[in-house]
């Protein structure tokens, strides 16, 4: 299966204000396994940026000013999500802007994403799985363990690089992509399964050391300010 894991960042919101898209973020996956390619590209939108999004992705006008324009990019594009499953957090905002695009470069033929590609809404999947709670990506980071901490500002691909590690942790427990690029395979974070050391089942037993005394003691301590801080009694603790 193939995966476009995709983030985008705009002008504004909403887009029924004629508010545009200025970067788009893509991270490809084949299966669990990051293929090495992905697609990054800042646009000119041929309109102002609003101060508040400017202080979301710190993006300026100026910035965008030499950029190509969406539809300088708007084949490539295509052809790098066509047939894949998007994974995006919050499926609708990114969908319907890239629609927008689409459509107003007269292409009505693309000016519906669902009609080429699946998408996989990681917001709809946190909130499923943790209902009541916030689950924002950094949010999502903090509860699955990812790294985020270069985040200070949002940006289309950083986030689609943590939305890739999210996504990964949610749907098959823990992995190994690393955005400091300091482990994985060919330093894409990742280990492949050929990275796999196999124990041999000819190796010896290995010796069980008893938890002592004290270190029980420090178990049921640690287990009782759970049950006080969480009012939840636990049927775990033996």
């Amino acid at each position: 299966m193939r995966y476009v894991v995709l983030d985008t960042e705009t002008t504004g919101m909403p887009v029924t204000d004629g508010h545009r898209i200025i970067e788009i973020g893509c991270i490809e996956l084949e299966g669990r396994q990051p293929t090495g390619r992905h697609y990054h590209v800042y646009l000119q939108p041929d309109r102002q940026i609003d101060a508040g999004a400017i202080a979301v992705h710190g993006i300026t006008d100026d910035y965008l000013k030499d950029k190509p324009r969406f539809k300088d990019i708007a084949d490539e594009f295509f052809e790098f999500i066509n047939g894949a499953e998007l994974v995006i957090h919050n499926a609708p905002f990114d969908i319907g802007f890239m629609n927008n695009e689409f459509a107003l470069l007269g292409q009505s033929d693309r000016s519906d994403i669902n009609a080429y590609c699946t998408v996989l809404d990681t917001l709809v999947m946190a909130r499923g799985r943790h209902p009541g709670q916030r689950n924002n990506l950094d949010a999502l980071c903090k509860r699955y363990g990812v790294d985020n901490s270069g985040r200070d500002l949002h940006g289309a691909l950083l986030d689609a690089e943590i939305l890739a590690e999210v996504y990964l942790a949610m749907t098959g427990g823990q992995t190994n992509l690393s955005l400091s690029g300091d482990s994985g395979d060919e330093g894409n974070g990742f280990v492949s399964a050929s990275a796999v050391r196999r124990i041999s089942a000819e190796r010896q037993p290995l010796a069980v050391l008893p938890a002592s005394a004290q270190e029980l003691e420090a178990h049921q301590n640690f287990l009782a300010r759970i049950k006080k801080a969480s009012g939840i009694e636990l049927t775990w603790n033996d």
